[in-house]
């Protein structure tokens, strides 16, 4: 197959360790960034590639800040369908995919200047804290989420087409608000930190409303994007009461919009 001649031509994978690492500043565009996720994809299937670990820079960060109320984009994304997959394919191979897939979100979230908060099993959080500009790390939240479905439509799936695996889908959640780092327990260095806060349960909740391959995103967020940004975005018009959170703000329903592209 060509592509897998193409992407056997380099075991090494000079760029992973450059997405994972936030020290770098050159940007990398989107043509290398899928044909190095193909590299990687493919390495794991079929030679058992293993990722090099992200750097838990957002642990480290986390601590310095804990019981800080920090403004911040949170950024949901969550497999589709990967319980289904798990009764169709040998369990090995599910593991990898899902790993990769993981690995590989975790890589857009720190190439646009994100912390990777956790992985929960075929999921995984991002934040975005807002130091002084919340309109630059709301287009930069988007610009992952965007990023997130061009590496898995075009790095990710044509590797799995080539084992006749099925495509992966993605629900993304986008929300902006106030959330408080929480330590659980004394130990300055081994205590557990998390975030808690409204942007957390709302982002997750807006993900949870998503279709497969769509990206939601809070009004919140919304309104701190580029106006050039922003007319790619179409409210969403819920029936039937589907959506009935309400702004901590104004009170009235949250507003929710699609990213039409």
């Amino acid at each position: 197959m060509k592509m897998t001649e193409e992407l056997n031509k380099n075991k090494e994978n000079p760029v992973v360790d450059m997405l994972l690492s936030r020290n770098v500043e050159e940007t990398i565009d989107s043509e290398s960034m899928i044909l190095e996720t193909q590299k990687r994809v493919w390495g794991a299937l079929k030679k058992g590639y293993e990722y090099s670990g992200v750097v838990d820079e957002s642990e480290t960060y986390l601590r310095k800040h804990v019981f800080s109320k920090l403004d911040m984009v949170v950024l949901y994304v969550d497999l589709v369908g990967s319980t289904t997959m798990a009764l169709e394919m040998p369990s090995e191979k599910i593991a990898i995919i899902i790993s990769s897939f993981a690995q590989e979100m975790a890589a857009v979230i720190r190439q646009h200047h994100g912390y990777v908060l956790k992985f929960v099993g075929d999921a995984v959080i991002g934040y975005f804290v807002a130091e002084g500009n919340s309109l630059l790390t709301a287009d930069n939240a988007v610009n992952c989420a965007k990023s997130m479905n061009t590496v898995i439509q075009k790095g990710i799936n044509p590797i799995l087409n080539q084992y006749d695996y099925p495509d992966l889908m993605v629900k993304i959640g986008v929300d902006f608000g106030q959330n408080i780092v929480v330590r659980y327990g004394a130990d300055e260095t081994n205590s557990h930190v998390d975030l808690m806060g409204p942007a957390m349960n709302i982002a997750a909740k807006i993900q949870n409303m998503a279709k497969p391959n769509q990206i939601l995103i809070g009004s919140d967020v919304c309104k701190r994007l580029h106006p050039s940004s922003q007319t790619h975005f179409q409210e969403i018009v819920w029936k039937n009461n589907e959506w009935k959170y309400r702004s901590r703000v104004t009170g009235e329903v949250y507003k929710v919009f699609e990213f039409k592209g």
